[in-house]
């Protein structure tokens, strides 16, 4: 006997396991303490992250944590949760119950995710108040002094990306005394730690209007504690892909340029078409930055290796005729996981890179 598992008939991976012993049957016991154990992974000081004011935190990690299909994003104190696989479905009560017992303020729904698809269920009516009180329109989460707004109904994932924490302040330690364009801004984040960090102006630039909007609202949060000198801030809305090649014909040049984008592919098959999009981003962005500048460039596709993003990148300066040098490498922040047995998990990865010069 192998162990215990979630067996889904209409989804490709048919049995995703929960328990490797005969001893241990899942059950609401079971699955009540995986969660509790994983949340306690995340305690801070010895306190329950959940309970820490304006913290933003993930909780559950799908496989790594142990709950194939489940995540849980942590916004000061609300919970908000995806189940998107049939397994982690079946556990919804049980783990909505588990969070409440934890202090959770209220549990919220973003099941709203295509994988659903692939395994039999349906996305309609995946958003809403599982457990507890409501959300409030926006919450308020801090990293270090940056404020920023979360809104858990209408952002994309959970509301945030928490997988980049630990990559926004590597990028805003190399702000200083910059021309930063921020590309795939969503609501600011990289332009915030770039601007926090002494950056002469950020430029953000995204195809959504609602989420600069947000933006706007995070930098007037920045901004109103004076703890950054005012300065004029722009926001660009268009397709970034276009705006860029607006630019280059421009003659238009940046000291630090931030591409962040959504995923190109979800799967193998589609992953040669997602490079040629990553190597053209990465192409236009490497000819508008100034000698000495620096590009922090990212991929969120999982099927995408840190090898072939490389390999991606490495074509890219190729065709730009540019050198570049690798100053910093950046993943996933550290309550994003990755289970030695699901290196799957791996999912983020990121390059900072210099220009040094035209290739010889």
């Amino acid at each position: 006997m192998l162990g215990f598992g979630s067996w889904s008939p209409a989804s490709q991976i048919c049995v995703r396991m929960l328990s490797f012993s005969r001893d241990q049957v899942p059950d609401e016991d079971f699955i009540s303490d995986v969660l509790s154990a994983s949340v306690a992974r995340r305690s801070v000081d010895g306190e329950c992250p959940i309970a820490v004011r304006h913290m933003g935190v993930r909780l559950v990690h799908g496989e790594s944590d142990g709950l194939p299909g489940v995540v849980v994003d942590c916004y000061d104190g609300w919970c908000v949760a995806q189940f998107a696989s049939a397994g982690a479905e079946r556990w919804r009560p049980t783990i909505c119950s588990a969070l409440m017992g934890l202090g959770a303020k209220g549990v919220f729904n973003r099941s709203d995710v295509d994988s659903r698809k692939r395994e039999g269920l349906p996305i309609d009516g995946t958003i809403g108040v599982l457990a507890g009180d409501e959300p409030p329109e926006f919450i308020e989460i801090h990293e270090g002094a940056i404020r920023y707004m979360v809104d858990v109904r209408k952002g994309h994932k959970t509301g945030f990306y928490l997988d980049q924490r630990d990559a926004r302040a590597q990028v805003g330690a190399f702000a200083a005394g910059r021309e930063v364009l921020n590309c795939f801004s969503y609501t600011g984040g990289f332009g915030l730690a770039c601007a926090a960090g002494g950056a002469k102006s950020v430029e953000n630039l995204d195809i959504s209007e609602s989420a600069l909007d947000m933006a706007k609202r995070n930098f007037d949060l920045l901004f109103a504690g004076n703890k950054v000198p005012p300065y004029t801030v722009d926001y660009c809305c268009a397709d970034v892909f276009k705006q860029l090649r607006l630019y280059r014909d421009k003659g238009r040049q940046f000291d630090l340029i931030v591409l962040d984008p959504p995923k190109f592919a979800d799967t193998k098959a589609q992953l040669m078409r997602a490079a040629r999009g990553y190597k053209d981003i990465n192409l236009l962005a490497m000819k508008l930055l100034r000698p000495g500048g620096m590009l922090a460039t990212f991929s969120c596709s999982g099927a995408m290796s840190v090898e072939f993003f490389d390999t991606v990148c490495r074509e890219a300066a190729c065709d730009a005729q540019r050198d570049f040098q690798i100053v910093a490498r950046t993943r996933q922040a550290p309550d994003h996981p990755v289970a030695l047995s699901f290196p799957e998990g791996a999912y983020l990865k990121g390059l900072v890179l210099r220009e040094c010069g035209m290739k010889r």
